[in-house]
């Protein structure tokens, strides 16, 4: 077994530092200028600061030194274009409006991830958990960030034309909810499936499907939550006048109560989901290496 001699000591905390400055002052020159070529600058900066800090910090505890920095930007690079790509095409062509939506778009995402993930580390002669979970969340982070950079551009474009602080809000919001999504999930897949795979394949076990299943449930609640949040509270404090105007096809204005109690569900919504995925990842990296039974495996060609 390679141990990783050296750890990088806070490399992770330098590179956030340095990029959060660096967007700082792109913003107030772009603000102060007003000049649309720093705009590339803004989104991509922005989009993949939060990404990448933690990707560098999961890399300073992989167990392996196959984990190469190589190998960790092509799973965060390669592996996100792909997964993006991936789920654009089927949620295309296979999702249509209806009440199951949210779950098919976790579905797909959290496949095309899993799928991108396992073909990146194919080669890989060991395969332990920890590096899973690590690979898994270079894939998921390289997803989200190619993903917020999509969100914050589309946000740029309003009625009233381009608004940079429409811009900045969405990358705000999106940095700071970042470490809670794609990366986490697929942080927890890679981690089971490495778990129980070996050089010549990959175990697709009873263990790996519920996994997929849970996650991509977690995925589906976490978009969904501000329609979850916004029918309780509907349902809770609606008045019949307000009722009324729903029927008729026009939107009620919310009372100050019915503002207060929608942002502590759909935020305490989210946090619950964060705690659920946070400590089942940790009871995934406490897991030691098996040879699970699987009920298919995938050769491996090398």
């Amino acid at each position: 077994m390679d141990e990783v001699a050296a750890r990088p000591r806070r490399h992770w905390l330098r590179v956030f530092l340095t990029g959060l400055l660096l967007w700082v002052l792109t913003v107030v020159v772009t603000l102060a200028t007003g000049n649309p070529n720093l705009i590339p600058t803004l989104v991509l900066l922005g989009s993949f600061l939060v990404p990448v800090t933690f990707v560098l910090w999961a890399f300073g505890r992989r167990h392996s030194g196959e984990v190469t920095a190589e190998l960790l930007f092509s799973t965060f690079v390669t592996g996100g274009v792909l997964g993006v790509l991936a789920a654009s095409l089927l949620e295309t062509y296979l999702l249509h409006p209806s009440p199951g939506f949210f779950l098919g778009v976790g579905l797909i995402e959290e496949a095309a991830k899993l799928a991108a993930l396992a073909f990146l580390t194919r080669r890989l002669t060991h395969k332990y958990a920890a590096d899973g979970l690590v690979l898994g969340a270079s894939v998921g982070f390289g997803f989200a960030a190619f993903e917020s950079a999509g969100y914050a551009f589309t946000a740029l474009f309003t009625e009233q034309g381009l608004s940079l602080t429409q811009l900045v809000q969405t990358e705000l919001l999106r940095g700071l909810l970042a470490p809670l999504g794609h990366g986490l999930w697929t942080a927890i897949l890679g981690g089971v499936l490495f778990s129980a795979s070996g050089r010549r394949h990959f175990a697709l076990t009873r263990r790996l499907l519920l996994s997929y299943l849970g996650v991509s449930v977690l995925h589906a609640l976490w978009d969904s939550m501000h329609s979850i949040a916004l029918l309780v509270t509907l349902v809770l404090t609606g008045t019949p006048y307000q009722y009324a105007l729903l029927e008729r096809g026009y939107q009620p204005q919310p009372t100050s109560a019915q503002t207060h109690l929608f942002t502590i569900l759909s935020w305490g919504g989210l946090l619950v989901i964060s705690l659920i995925a946070l400590l089942w990842l940790r009871a995934v990296a406490r897991q030691a290496d098996r040879d699970s039974p699987a009920f298919w495996r995938i050769p491996i060609t090398h």
